[in-house]
């Protein structure tokens, strides 16, 4: 299985190493950063699988951090660090997008077991990528570059196209209503011509990535909310 890269938010210097080194000992990639501004650059040049971010940072609050990791269209987990009585903490983290929560001083155990937990829960297939790409069914997306290729060769999607598979692919199996769609990919608030633009954007997309268009079987329509990516065991 190829490494899930983890981004560690800390400022305090011994709390990110010594947690750093605990999830590299558990074969995670991780990486980290003392403030949410440059956690907040790092994640625009190279998405995370995970985010563990502490709420309390020198420049800010992991609060807003976590606001706007969630207003900028990423959906990968986020696990909020918090005091052992801050419970307003937790409630507040949960409420603006967080997936998760743990108390310090922490059991390194149980936050392994609760990353891989929303790991599996974020990606299930999907869990075994590596920071750069993903696999969905024969197509590779590389998130680097914003291409995609089937068995090497290149099927050529615009940018839209390309984010619009992808945020399909992280949520696998889930179905997306048109104005979540519109949201996550276009970035602005739905409208009564939402509705048009995904369906013709579906429709371009799925004569470039469906064997058949006229019978699709990974971009599924869901009659009265919107699409899916259809979940790779066919039973699902």
């Amino acid at each position: 299985m190829s490494q899930s890269l983890i981004l560690i938010i800390e400022d305090d210097p011994a709390i990110a190493k010594s947690l750093q080194d605990g999830l590299i000992r558990e074969s995670f990639e991780v990486v980290s950063k003392p403030t949410g501004k440059d956690g907040l650059l790092y994640i625009q040049r190279s998405t995370p699988h995970l985010v563990i971010l502490d709420i309390r940072l020198p420049d800010g609050s992991g609060f807003d951090v976590c606001r706007k990791i969630r207003q900028m269209g990423y959906h990968f987990p986020v696990i909020i660090l918090t005091a052992r009585h801050d419970t307003l903490d937790k409630v507040l983290g949960l409420e603006i997008g967080a997936d998760d929560y743990i108390t310090k001083p922490y059991n390194l155990r149980e936050l392994v077991s609760r990353i891989r937990a929303q790991l599996r829960r974020a990606y299930g297939e999907f869990s075994n990528i590596d920071s750069d790409h993903l696999l969905v069914d024969d197509l590779l997306l590389d998130l680097s570059s914003g291409q995609t290729s089937r068995n090497g060769v290149s099927l050529n999607l615009t940018p839209i196209e390309f984010k619009l598979l992808v945020h399909l692919a992280h949520h696998r199996g889930q179905a997306l209503s048109r104005s979540q769609i519109i949201e996550a990919v276009w970035g602005y608030t739905p409208d009564q011509d939402s509705e048009k633009t995904v369906n013709v954007h579906i429709r371009h997309l799925r004569e470039k990535v469906e064997a058949d268009p006229d019978s699709p079987s990974l971009i599924l329509t869901v009659p009265g909310i919107g699409y899916r990516l259809a979940a790779k065991n066919p039973s699902d």
